[in-house]
C-alpha cells in the first residue's frame, strides 16, 4: 500500500471541502482515478469446413500499465491521472519526484479498482440515471453545465472520461463507507502522558529520575508547561511511531516506559488509565483509516495484480 492512498482516498473520505468546486478538486484532482475492464469477445466466424472449427480472434488488449484481476487500467488513463496528480501539487506550491508521483497514481488506481470491484461483487453498482442525478447536481451547484464542462476541461476530462471517474469514485467510495461502517467507536484505549525531550541525554536523565522516585507529573510539566505531557485516550495505532504504540501499549496503568527514541524526539510514556473508552473524532478516523488501509492490503494479497513490464 503506498501513501497515494491516504493523499487520495483518505482526503475524499473524511476531508470536508468548503466548496464543490475544491471537491471536485479533491475527487479528480488529486484522489482515486477511474479505471474500466476493456475485455471482450469477437464473435465466432462461420466454419468453412464442417471438420475444423477456428479459434475465435483474441481482442486486442488496450496499452496497459497494469490488470487487476482482469481489469485493465489503460496506459492513457494512468497518463492523465499522472498529469492531474502533478498539476495537483504544482498548484499547492509542492513538487513530488517522477518516481514517486508514478509510484503514488498506480497505488491509489489499484486501490479504487479493487474497491470498485468489491462493491459490485457486494451488489453495488450505479445505474446510469443515478449518475445523471450526480451530474446534474454538480453541474447545478457549481454554476451550471458550461462552468462544469470548463471545470472537466480544465483538469483534462471529457464528458465521457468524467463521468466515468465519478461512476469508479462513487462505486469506490460505497465500498469504503461499507468498510469504516463496522470500526466501533468504543474500543480499548490508554490514557497517557509523556515526557518528550529533543536529546538522548535528557530522556536518559529523566528516566534515572523517575527510577529514583521523581514524579512523572513534575517531569513531564518542566518539559512542557503548555499541555503537562498529557496525550489524552489513545487506541492501538494511534500513534504515528509503531515503537512508540508498541510501547505504550505494553504499559498497565501505573506504569512507565523505558525511553523510545523515534524522529520526532525521545519519550518516556506513561499509562494512567487502561480500558474500553469511546474514541474522539480524531481518533476514530485514524482507526477508520487503519481498517482501510488493512482491507486493502489483505485484497491486494489475494488479487492478481499484474503490472506492466
Amino acid at each position: 500500500m503506498g501513501e497515494g492512498f491516504f493523499v487520495g482516498i483518505i482526503l475524499t473520505m473524511f476531508f470536508k471541502p468548503r466548496s464543490v468546486l475544491s471537491q471536485l478538486i479533491l475527487v479528480f484532482g488529486i484522489s482515486l482515478s477511474a479505471c474500466a475492464s476493456f475485455f471482450g469477445t469477437s464473435g465466432t466466424p462461420t466454419p468453412s469446413l464442417p471438420t475444423f472449427t477456428p479459434e475465435p480472434p483474441t481482442a486486442t488488449p488496450p496499452p496497459s500499465v497494469a490488470t487487476v484481476n482482469g481489469e485493465y487500467i489503460t496506459s492513457a488513463e494512468f497518463q492523465a491521472e499522472l498529469e492531474r496528480y502533478i498539476s495537483a501539487h504544482t498548484a499547492l506550491g509542492q513538487t513530488v519526484s517522477d518516481e514517486d508521483a508514478n509510484r503514488i497514481v498506480l497505488e491509489d488506481m489499484i486501490a479504487q479498482a479493487l474497491l470498485v470491484q468489491a462493491a459490485r461483487d457486494a451488489g453495488f453498482e450505479l445505474t446510469e440515471a443515478d449518475l445523471q442525478s450526480r451530474v446534474d447536481a454538480l453541474a447545478a451547484q457549481i454554476g451550471g453545465a458550461e462552468a462544469l464542462t470548463q471545470w472537466q476541461s480544465a483538469h483534462g476530462y471529457n464528458d465521457a472520461s468524467f463521468r466515468l471517474a465519478l461512476k469508479r469514485a462513487t462505486e469506490a467510495a460505497w465500498m469504503r463507507d461499507k468498510i469504516i461502517a463496522d470500526v466501533p467507536t468504543v474500543m480499548e484505549q490508554i490514557h497517557v502522558r509523556q515526557i518528550l525531550t529533543y536529546n538522548e541525554v535528557d530522556a536518559n536523565t529523566a528516566l534515572e529520575q523517575l527510577k529514583g522516585g521523581a514524579d512523572f507529573d513534575a517531569l513531564a510539566a518542566l518539559y512542557d508547561p503548555i499541555t503537562l505531557g498529557e496525550l489524552g485516550w489513545v487506541p492501538r495505532g494511534y500513534l504515528l511511531n509503531a515503537n512508540a504504540d508498541a510501547a505504550v501499549f505494553a504499559l498497565q496503568a501505573g506504569s512507565y516506559s523505558e525511553v523510545v527514541a523515534t524522529e520526532a524526539g525521545f519519550y518516556i510514556f506513561k499509562a494512567l488509565e487502561r480500558g474500553p473508552h469511546l474514541l474522539t473524532p480524531d481518533a476514530l478516523l485514524t482507526v477508520q483509516e487503519q481498517a482501510l488501509h488493512n482491507w486493502i492490503s489483505e485484497q491486494r494479497a489475494t488479487s492478481e495484480i499484474v503490472l506492466a513490464p
